[in-house]
């Protein structure tokens, strides 16, 4: 396996054949690396002409697909790439452009979206980008000349990509990532998944989450291997997609592999002609019942890993056989160090519940413009990441949740993805996420939303049952909401923070 040893997304870029297959999407052949790279120079120089310099933001507004991944590339290569959810209203496209300073706005001329008029009010240049449908997959053509881009590249230590994180306890944090950070998480991936150049991966997740990003995208490039860019993730569509593809190995978030299975015995035929080498999940805790799932429909193992946008995307991950993969933890430390504090600052013993902290050149160097969160962040070195956890013997670490989530009921803690584990183990339920809900007396109480799995039922008082036979009495929820559908963020990921508002459940 080639792994790239530089810094930059240049230097990603540099690795591999000139005919080597680099981008692919539905119907299209794929664009080989060379043709690549030429797309990025061009696009460059176009930034270049309009006055686009590396330290200059360049909001990118586009779909999932092989245009985007290219548009990325290109971008980040040259000045700061800041790729931003499409399906966005107007006020947020406003607050999210103003916020980034953004120089410059790349979408797709056919697209009809709001971000359009808040960038002309804000004196936003736009540039459109078309598809060629007759060229291979991600080559396209700009509203603005392609141009020579001259020699000035970034430099490692410059930024290459601005992310927001989440917001969804307080207010979005802007994460600058540095070309060396976007390098170094490629590299992590790669070596984690042993991916080589005769490796493809099915791109699914969103293009503007780092998930899809480092995951999907540039561990792929890093080592000579290709990615296979499909539109915004559909059910349906997903098997015709992992048929024409030929990859190799997808990663995702759990709901969108719950919903995968959902559809998998329809498409044995697909799964046996195409056996992957692996499935990775993370974003999100991955429940052991469904990583069995997938390890018994697909035939190969399912790969939990552990990430987030300030640490680039993966921190720790569950090897690839024959190391074992233990279900219910996100694996070992597969780039950064990774420790568990305690509330003094001082790193815990193995076997000892704390925050996960982390250092290491995949991590950001702190927040844009926030010295406060900075100082709240940072310790010593290491990056407080605000889950609770536990490391093992073995060095593998268990998530108990993340530490505004923990539930306080009179006292005392509840850890709701504990709860989640045991609800989900219930044959009737397909999906669970435990929260906090207000009581007047304790503070808050314990309550879960529920999925349940087609054509089963259980009642509420029955599911409380089968809870207090695995569970303290105090964790067993007092509440329990049957839902067709669980609130899911952006990426996929379930939304546990404000579940009870969203409700209608008061003390």
């Amino acid at each position: 396996m080639c792994v790239i040893e530089g810094g930059t997304v240049a230097d990603l870029l540099g690795v591999g054949d000139e005919a080597a297959p680099a981008i692919g999407g539905p119907g299209r052949r794929m664009m080989p690396r060379g043709t690549l790279r030429r797309l990025v120079e061009g696009t460059g120089g176009a930034l270049r002409a309009l006055g686009i310099q590396r330290n200059h933001v360049v909001a990118i507004v586009m779909p999932n697909g092989p245009e985007m991944a290219a548009a990325f590339l290109a971008v980040a290569n040259w000045a700061i790439a800041a790729p931003l959810n499409p399906i966005y209203r107007a006020e947020e496209f406003d607050h999210y452009l103003g916020d980034l300073g953004a120089r410059a706005l790349i979408i797709q001329g056919e697209a009809n979206s709001p971000v359009r008029a808040v960038a002309a009010q804000r004196g936003i240049p736009i540039i459109e980008v078309t598809a060629d449908e007759s060229a291979p997959a991600g080559r396209y053509t700009l509203s603005v000349p392609f141009a020579d881009a001259g020699p000035a590249r970034p430099g490692p230590d410059d930024v290459a990509l601005v992310l927001h994180t989440s917001g969804t306890t307080a207010r979005p944090k802007l994460v600058p990532l540095s070309h060396r950070n976007l390098a170094a998480s490629a590299r992590n991936v790669a070596l984690t998944l042993a991916l080589t150049p005769q490796d493809r991966c099915l791109a699914i997740m969103p293009l503007f989450h780092i998930h899809g990003l480092v995951a999907g995208l540039l561990s792929s490039l890093s080592v000579g291997g290709s990615v296979y860019c499909a539109p915004p993730f559909h059910t349906l569509k997903f098997f015709g997609w992992l048929d024409e593809s030929e990859a190799t190995w997808f990663t995702a978030v759990p709901t969108m592999h719950q919903a995968i299975l959902a559809r998998a015995h329809h498409n044995a035929g697909v799964i046996e002609r195409r056996r992957l080498r692996f499935i990775r999940s993370s974003s999100a805790a991955l429940p052991p019942r469904v990583m069995k799932q997938i390890e018994e429909t697909f035939g190969c193992p399912a790969i939990e890993s552990y990430g987030m946008t300030e640490a680039a995307h993966q921190m720790a991950s569950n090897p690839l056989p024959p190391r074992p993969r233990k279900p219910g933890t996100v694996g070992i430390a597969a780039g950064p160090e990774v420790a568990i504090m305690g509330a003094d600052s001082r790193l815990l013993a193995p076997g000892a519940i704390g925050e996960v902290v982390i250092r290491g050149e995949n991590v950001m160097a702190g927040y844009v413009d926030n010295p406060k969160a900075n100082a709240e962040s940072f310790t010593d070195g290491w990056f407080h990441t605000g889950d609770e956890g536990v490391i093992d013997g073995d060095g593998y670490l268990r998530l108990t949740g993340r530490l505004k989530e923990i539930i306080n009921r009179g006292g005392e803690k509840i850890a709701p993805r504990e709860v989640d584990d045991v609800l989900m183990d219930h044959p009737a339920v397909a999906q669970a996420v435990t929260f906090a809900m207000p009581h007047d007396k304790l503070g808050e109480e314990v309550a879960a939303a529920i999925v349940l799995r087609d054509g089963q039922a259980v009642t509420e008082q029955e599911l409380r049952g089968f809870a207090a036979l695995h569970l303290t009495d105090f964790k067993v929820p007092r509440k329990l909401v049957f839902l067709p559908e669980i609130p899911k963020g952006p990426t996929g990921k379930l939304q546990r923070t404000g579940l009870a508002q969203r409700l209608g459940l008061t003390a």
